[in-house]
C-alpha cells in the first residue's frame, strides 16, 4: 500500500472564525496559533511551544475544520491523513509508510493532521488479532510523535479517547475536547448557514441533539427541496 496515495493536501480557505467552537476551545487554539508564529522568540527564552494537540470527542463537531483553520491561519500546507484507511495486513509496511508521512510533513515544514488516531492508538493490551503487531505499531506512532521537530505541527483527531494507549495520549501537550453542541449553540449555527438564503427559505425545521455537520446537512437539504418546489412552481406558471 503506497500511502502517498491516501494523503490528502488540502487548499480548502478555512478560518477558525467559519468554526463553530466554545469559547475556552477557541481561545486555546488561538494561543496555539499565536505559539507557532513566535516559535522563535519564545524558545529563545527557553519557552516550549505546544506543536502536538488531541483534537477529541464528538464525530462532526468539528476537528477537521479545526485543523484546516489552523494550517489556514499559520499559513502552512496541511496533510490530511485517515488512519482508518491505512491499518495493512502487513503491518510493517504501515509503519514504514507512516514514517514516511511524518518525515514528508517535518521536511516541509506542513501541519500534519491525523484522523480517527484511535484506529492505530489502541492500548498495546487490546485484543487485537496480531497483538504483537499492534503493539510495535503502537510504539513506531509513540516514537514518531517524540521525535517530531518543533518547527512542524501535528494535529490528531479520535472520536474514542478512552481506547488510545494512555502512553501516547501522554505524547500530546494541549488537548482540545469537542462535544456535542447545546440548543444556543446550534441556533447561532442555523442562523448562520441560513443567513445566505433568500428569507422565505431560511424557515425550516430546525433538529436539536445533532452535531454541527448534521446539522448543515439537514439544513442543505431541507432548503434545496423548498427551492426546488419554488423553482417548479415558477416554471408551471410561466409554462
Amino acid at each position: 500500500m503506497n500511502l502517498y496515495n491516501l494523503i490528502i493536501q488540502d487548499k480548502e480557505e478555512v478560518t477558525l472564525n467559519d468554526v463553530f467552537l466554545a469559547p475556552n476551545n477557541k481561545e486555546q487554539l488561538v494561543q496555539l496559533i499565536k505559539e507557532n508564529t513566535y516559535s522563535r522568540e519564545l524558545q529563545e527564552y527557553g519557552l516550549p511551544v505546544n506543536n502536538k494537540v488531541l483534537l477529541q470527542g464528538s464525530s462532526g463537531c468539528g476537528k477537521t475544520m479545526t485543523a484546516k483553520a489552523v494550517a489556514n491561519a499559520l499559513g502552512k500546507n496541511i496533510i490530511i491523513l485517515n488512519l482508518s484507511n491505512i491499518v495493512s495486513s502487513r503491518i510493517g509496511e504501515t509503519s514504514q509508510n507512516i514514517k514516511m508521512i511524518f518525515d514528508k510533513a517535518a521536511r516541509e515544514r506542513s501541519v500534519l493532521f491525523l484522523d480517527e488516531l484511535d484506529q492505530i492508538g489502541k492500548a498495546r493490551g487490546s485484543d487485537d488479532k496480531d497483538v504483537g503487531e499492534m503493539r510495535r505499531l503502537v510504539n513506531t506512532l509513540i516514537q514518531l510523535i517524540d521525535y517530531y521537530p518543533e518547527n512542524a505541527l501535528l494535529l490528531c483527531a479520535t472520536n474514542h479517547p478512552e481506547i488510545i494507549d494512555p502512553a501516547l495520549i501522554r505524547r500530546f501537550q494541549l488537548k482540545i475536547n469537542y462535544e456535542m453542541p447545546s440548543k444556543d449553540f446550534l441556533d447561532r449555527f442555523y442562523d448562520n448557514l441560513l443567513s445566505k438564503f433568500p428569507e422565505d427559505l431560511r424557515k425550516i425545521e430546525r433538529k436539536y441533539e445533532v452535531s454541527f455537520a448534521e446539522a448543515k446537512d439537514h439544513t442543505f437539504t431541507v432548503v434545496k427541496g423548498n427551492l426546488i418546489q419554488k423553482l417548479e412552481a415558477q416554471h408551471q406558471t410561466q409554462s
